[in-house]
């Protein structure tokens, strides 16, 4: 899938040098891959085959199309191939999403992201054609969609658990932020619109830089190996914080990674924004995915309602490119990023300074039954504030950790 999505953005500085193909141009075949996305991701929304099903053909489909880029000569047949690569890749995506939430799953794009960019590094290092990293690459999903092609088999879903004790929360506990389903969905088509741009063009905005694809060619693998690392490491973040914490946070870091190249102009700032991205855009999926999960259990639709989302947001990305300026856009990508991580850790920052809220008080456990405590006849004076309280017996519901024994306190022991 790291081919069939994102093989184009290597060969692109070398279809720019050796067929004169412009940067909108190249937005226009990035767009046609997302739209295949977007087509791939409402057709699985529409239709629910197997997720098996989906995966075997998504990656036969994505094989055939990468290397076919080579045997098409002309833009419209281009725009074809890419589009019919991204409704493959849509396909995966989702099959697999629905097979497993499991981290190393979503490291394989990375890894398939920097494998398309070492490869395409070497072809264009032996003076190689767009032509033939294209054929290159298509053998490359050949061979990654052969030793996939029997994925992890589909489990029936767990029986329900029957209700049984609640397990003490740990000390550290915190209230966990909560999202429906549309923000959910919102805020993953804002993730789309945020990485396409660094996604899309930072080779060729390195290649604009310094022209020697011995340097700029490390890009695109820099980005990929950040992708698979990140999203490994992330996996104890996902367990301790949730998944909408660790979300927002790659929000954030991503918004500042796509700001880079505009605040400070130069291949410092490329490489910062290849790490910054690529470390974050897989673990903003990756927690995506757990927060679907965590929503609906039976999360078909709502993982096929994010990924169209998604899509949308991306197809929208390249074509506000106008020109060779990548500016503006990227100003506007990063509003979204953050204005997206806000709306994933409002319900915390709300929920956490209600007065009303159950968790408000840090040595509350709402997760514990109350009791009842008898607290006899009160007498008319005593400590301060005893005069608001009724001078009869009562019975009031308190934490059973409040009806432990105390220790006898000098000043009002004998009263």
């Amino acid at each position: 899938m790291g081919i069939g999505r994102f093989a184009f953005t290597p060969v692109l500085p070398l279809m720019q040098q050796q067929l004169g193909l412009p940067l909108a141009a190249g937005g226009v075949l990035a767009a046609a891959n997302y739209a295949g996305y977007l087509a791939g991701a409402l057709t699985c929304a529409l239709w629910r085959p197997r997720p098996v099903v989906l995966v075997r053909v998504g990656l036969a489909a994505v094989a055939v199309l990468t290397a076919a880029m080579a045997l098409v000569p002309n833009f419209s047949g281009w725009v074809l191939l890419r589009f019919g690569a991204g409704f493959a890749s849509a396909a995966v995506f989702v099959g697999v999403s629905l097979l497993t939430v499991a981290a190393g799953s979503y490291a394989g794009v990375g890894s398939g992201i920097a494998l398309a960019g070492l490869l395409v590094l070497v072809v264009g290092q032996l003076a190689g054609s767009a032509n033939a990293a294209w054929i290159a690459l298509g053998a490359l999903a050949a061979i990654l969609a052969a030793m996939a092609w029997r994925p992890t088999r589909e489990r029936p879903s767990a029986p329900p658990r029957t209700p049984g004790p609640p397990e003490p929360l740990p000390s550290s506990a915190r209230p966990t932020p909560t999202a429906t389903p549309r923000r959910l969905v919102f805020c993953y088509a804002a993730l789309g619109l945020g990485y396409i741009l660094p996604a899309t063009f930072l080779p060729a905005a390195a290649r604009d830089l310094v022209p020697d694809p011995a340097v700029f060619g490390w890009v695109w693998p820099i980005f990929g190996v950040a992708a698979t690392v990140s999203t490994l490491a992330a996996a104890p973040l996902l367990h301790r914080y949730g998944p909408l914490r660790v979300w927002a946070l790659a929000h954030t870091v991503m918004a500042a990674g796509v700001l880079a190249p505009v605040a400070r102009p130069g291949l410092p700032a490329v490489a910062v924004a290849a790490v910054a991205v690529g470390a974050t855009f897989m673990v903003a999926t990756l927690a995506a995915m757990r927060a679907a999960r965590e929503v609906a259990p039976r999360a078909t639709r709502l993982i096929a309602a994010m990924t169209t989302a998604f899509a949308v947001g991306q197809l929208v990305g390249p074509l506000l490119v106008r020109g060779d300026d990548l500016a503006a856009p990227s100003v506007l990508a990063a509003a979204v990023l953050l204005a997206a991580a806000a709306a994933l850790v409002l319900p915390h920052q709300l929920k956490g300074h209600r007065r009303d809220d159950p968790t408000h008080d840090a040595g509350h456990r709402p997760d514990a039954p109350a009791v009842a405590r008898d607290d006899g006849p009160r007498p008319a004076g005593g400590r301060r504030g005893a005069d608001r309280r009724p001078a009869q017996g009562g019975t009031r519901a308190v934490h059973p950790a409040d009806a432990q024994p105390r220790a006898a306190d000098p000043d009002t022991e004998g009263r």
